[in-house]
């Protein structure tokens, strides 16, 4: 797809979740009316905000919070897209097929036609962050696609740590990668190890900007969650989740290719992030930075393997002589 302009706005939406989830995508429904309304081209959601962060406890009945791609979700952004005249990234609960469910990002078009579905790839399993339970890892592979404003990738939360997953991503043409995200703190830890997991978090993004020439979006969300959710039946489910819950810290940010931080949002309030994409500067970026030239693509087969042990293992190019 041709993208003439040579900018673009994007929107990063920090929400605060409740346990409905109706009332929640009511919330995420107006912030993209507001979104469009300021200028933004492509708005993009926190991950799984349909719902508190569920994945803080292990529970059956949380499996039916899930729904097919395409389904009701992806119908009502497609609508309000169209509406609004906006490119839509949003992160769902996909039920696949029985017993098998993803943690899915769905990129919308202006038009409200799906152009992109990603499963996220790596999935954690941490204290309060049981993703393993619910969702199998993703099979679509790391992709960009394009809208009317353009080319994008999409990875969702833990993706953000490991550089394969933004290098693929960046070598198909996206001008911008998108973490939709859920990360915080949890309060025991956050006096002594706060400062320190926030700025890890911010550094290895911007590094992702850097390395390939890209802007790098972080969509957060904000507020101390317990994965408090209420179930289409009426029931809510309540503050099962062991210990003091998970602050999220919010900080959503949109950094340039050359990783400064060009708009941010704050640790705890509701925001739309509102950044422009400058497609010159990415050409300006890699001419002076040529990483993606001077990478050494015939040396780099190693790098499927889980780990190296040097005392069995002949790496390609370290010969002795």
């Amino acid at each position: 797809m041709s993208h003439p302009a040579q900018k673009f706005k994007v929107a990063l939406v920090q929400m605060r979740m409740g346990a409905d989830p109706e009332g929640n995508f009511a919330s995420a429904l107006k912030h993209i009316r507001e979104a469009a309304r300021l200028g933004a081209q492509i708005v993009c959601l926190p991950e799984l905000f349909r719902t508190q962060y569920f994945c803080q406890r292990e529970d059956l009945r949380l499996f039916d919070l899930a729904e097919p791609i395409p389904g009701p979700s992806t119908e009502k952004l497609g609508a309000v897209g169209r509406e609004a005249g906006v490119a839509i990234v949003a992160s769902l609960f996909e039920r696949r097929a029985p017993g098998l469910y993803h943690n899915t990002a769905v990129t919308l078009n202006a038009t409200g036609e799906i152009v992109g579905i990603y499963r996220k790839m790596h999935i954690p399993d941490d204290p309060l962050y049981y993703e393993k339970y619910y969702f199998a890892p993703g099979d679509l592979g790391f992709q960009a696609v394009d809208t009317a404003a353009g080319r994008v990738g999409t990875l969702v939360c833990w993706d953000q740590w490991y550089p394969e997953g933004a290098r693929l991503t960046a070598l198909q043409g996206a001008e911008v990668l998108f973490y939709p995200t859920a990360i915080g703190w949890h309060p025991a830890e956050k006096d002594e190890y706060g400062a320190a997991q926030y700025d890890a978090w911010r550094t290895i993004q911007r590094a992702h900007a850097i390395a390939n020439g890209v802007y790098v979006a972080a969509v957060n969300r904000v507020g101390l969650e317990h994965g408090e959710v209420k179930l289409a039946n009426g029931e809510v489910l309540g503050n099962r989740a062991s210990g003091q819950g998970i602050e999220f810290w919010g900080g959503s940010f949109l950094a340039d290719p050359f990783g400064r931080v060009i708009a941010k949002a704050g640790h705890d309030v509701e925001e739309i992030v509102l950044g422009e994409v400058d497609r010159a500067l990415i050409e300006e970026t890699r001419r002076n930075w040529p990483f993606l030239r001077d990478r050494r693509v015939d040396a780099y087969a190693p790098i499927t393997q889980r780990f190296l042990d040097v005392a069995h293992t002949q790496i390609p190019g370290n010969e002795r002589k």
